[in-house]
């Protein structure tokens, strides 16, 4: 099989990113910071793979839950976005959920997963930190123009899955 071939025959991932957000903390998103292979670093929403079988509804509140120790209610699509950097081997397609923390539980943060995130803060949506500093899916929704806080889709108006850093095969 040449390498073409098996690039093509290669599937990219399908994950789910969480835009957290929570009425104690007005206009902020919930942020980590990744460690570990891909992208260490770089600021993450709580996320991670589709599950067989599983709705991206319900894996947004797994992952929450298993991330960051937050309960979720009125869980919604937000966007989707098409991650791939070919130095770093790495394709994904993520979908992105938007979920506000139920405060009638726990409604901070635990940082569960020491191992693979630093630590969880509420950060503004406008202070984030640099695109080139954000974790791919969450940077491609950021340049789409989403707005966490507004319900409408149209960021989605004229999208087709490209960014323009994202690496291209000759």
């Amino acid at each position: 099989m040449s390498a073409s071939s098996e690039a093509r025959a290669r599937r990219p991932g399908v994950g789910v990113g969480v835009v957290v957000t929570s009425c104690r903390h007005p206009r902020c998103v919930l942020l980590g910071k990744r460690k570990g292979s891909f992208g260490a670093g770089s600021f993450q929403l709580p996320g991670g793979h589709l599950e067989f079988g599983e709705s991206w509804e319900e894996c947004a509140r797994r992952e929450t839950w298993e991330e960051a120790g937050l309960r979720l209610q009125h869980v919604r699509f937000a966007s989707v976005v098409n991650s791939f950097v070919e130095k770093e081997n790495y394709h994904y397609v993520t979908i992105l959920m938007k979920g506000e923390v139920d405060v009638t539980y726990d409604s901070e943060p635990t940082n569960v997963e020491p191992e693979k995130n630093e630590s969880w803060e509420w950060v503004p949506w406008e202070e984030f930190p640099p695109p080139d500093r954000l974790f791919w899916a969450l940077r491609c929704l950021k340049e789409q123009g989403y707005d966490p806080f507004r319900e409408d889709l149209d960021h989605l108006l004229g999208y087709r899955g490209g960014h323009p850093w994202m690496d291209r095969a000759a």
